[in-house]
Parts: C-alpha cells; structure tokens; sequence
C-alpha cells in the first residue's frame, strides 16, 4: 500500500491570531514494502506529516492518499478509523501509553476495540510476543514491574496486534542506550523483511537511517528539500550540516579517510561491514603495489 503526498499544507490553529504554518507544498510517495526515513531538524515538520501518515491530521490543502483512500480538508471522519488499522503509529515513548493490568491484557485492547473477543485478542497477543523478543511468560505480568526496554516492546505489540500494513516509528529508540536501540532497531528490521511490512522511520539517528533505510527524505521549515537513497544523500555532507543535519559515523570516517590518504570510496560506504571491506581491500592493494 503506497502512500502519496500531492501539495500537501498544513496550518495549525487557521483564521485566528494563533495561525501557523507547518507544512507547504510537500510531495513525496512512501512505496510500498519500503523502508523510509524521515529526516529533518526540530520543528522542519516531521510530527506533523507523520500525523497525516493514518490521517490523524487531515491537510489544509492538497491531498493525502493512503492506499485507495484519499484524504482532504473535506473528507469526512466517518471510515477513517479503519486507516488506523492499516497504518500504526509507535510513538515516542509509547511506553506511556500502557494501561491495562496484564502485559496480554494491553496487547489485546487494540484488537478488541476492532471486533475480536477478549479471547482471540488474549491469544493474539501470545503470538506476538515472540516478535517483540519477549516469552510467553510475560503475559500476566504487570506491563508497570518491566524494564522501560521491555515495556516499549509491549506497546508495539500492541499496534503490531493491529495487522498494519505501514509501521509508523517515531523516535523509536529515544532514551534507549546502544545496545538496546540496535535490539529495537534489529526488531523493526526483521519485522520489514520477514513480515513485509512498509517501515516508516522519524529520527535523528543518522546511523539508524544508513544501516536500515532504502529511502531517505529531508525537511526543512515544513517542506521536502531533498529525498532519495541515503547514499547518495550522505555524499552531501556539507549540505546536509546546512540543514543542522549530520550523517553516520562510518561515512563521517570514511570522509576524513578520503582527505588524509586521497582514497576514493566507491560506493560510499554506509556500514562497519562496508568501510572495513573496502579499507581492507586498499591495504591489500597497497600492499601488492609494495611487492
């Protein structure tokens, strides 16, 4: 399921003293099966096009496709509760959203509020545990006596109990430390590939972006400025650091690689794996000049 932006704008609070643009001319499409990272500083816009993403918000002007529905300032609410099925939003520190006295019994809210019974949304939820890297053990445990990492991972099974076709992650490993923001991160990976879900990323993250990503977009002051393959992207670096942007700390050293000994990267390496093959490939080459 694609979703398409054509002129989208968006003006908070619109006709009174309080009037601000958010968003202005943006035109982009999330292909389905992709995995998109929306970039751009604080306040270029991110939160609010990820409002439009289940039609949370509804564009001031232009339009928002999701799938066969398309959404305008006119369309009605009634049936836009379905769009939130297929697309589900993790948002920041969704930990906070946990309510229900058991682990199963938060997981299955989700799909109760959809028509399933407490039992088909209790068995459900068992299922979806595994995925979030957690064991059966814990479905009558207390969502509230778990690890702030163990407790994100119950919120997103609760909006993978949904069956989304689009997984929308809002600064999904805030406040994580390194190893488990990789965790998180390597979930949502394995997710995409073996679930075929479309993946959706708002982060700061750079290396996030480059090691996950097929696709990358840019905002800045609620427009897109530039999108496409975080390769090719991460080559601007100095563009990029205009936008208060940085880029990933394999590309940053590969950059600082090429001035010292005039190596060439190509392809720009975006990974460990990739800069230490290529670096290992010039050593040897060096080392064959030497013979």
């Amino acid at each position: 399921m694609d979703i398409r932006f054509e002129e989208v704008g968006y003006t908070y609070q619109p006709g009174t003293p309080f009037q601000s643009r958010a968003l202005h001319d943006i035109n982009l499409t999330i292909k389905d099966s992709s995995f998109t990272a929306i970039v751009g500083h604080t306040g270029s816009g991110k939160s609010t096009v990820l409002q439009h993403l289940n039609a949370l918000k509804k564009p001031t002007s232009g339009q928002v496709t999701i799938g066969d529905r398309v959404i305008t300032n006119f369309s009605e609410n009634k049936g836009l509760k379905s769009l939130r099925k297929k697309v589900g939003i993790v948002f920041q520190f969704p930990e906070a959203q946990l309510f229900e006295e058991t682990v199963g019994k938060d997981i299955a809210f989700g799909p109760k509020n959809f028509g399933l019974s407490e039992e088909e949304g209790l068995e459900k939820a068992r299922e979806l545990l595994p995925l979030v890297g957690l064991d059966e053990t814990f479905m009558e445990r207390s969502p509230f006596d778990l690890s702030g990492g163990q407790m994100r991972r119950v919120a997103i099974a609760g909006v993978l109990a949904l069956e989304p076709e689009v997984l929308v992650l809002d600064e999904p490993t805030a406040g994580l430390d390194p190893q488990g923001r990789k965790e998180i991160m390597d979930m949502f990976y394995t997710l995409y590939k073996e679930q075929g879900l479309t993946v959706v990323l708002v982060t700061h993250q750079m290396d996030d972006v480059a090691t996950y990503a097929d696709h990358m977009i840019v905002l800045e002051k609620g427009t897109v400025m530039k999108e496409g393959h975080p390769r090719e992207l991460f080559k601007e670096a100095g563009w990029l650091s205009s936008m208060q942007l940085g880029v990933p700390s394999t590309v940053r050293f590969a950059h600082e690689l090429e001035e010292k000994f005039e190596w060439i990267f190509d392809p720009l390496p975006l990974t460990t794996d990739e800069l230490a093959q290529q670096m290992k490939d010039k050593l040897a080459s060096k080392a064959g000049e030497g013979l």
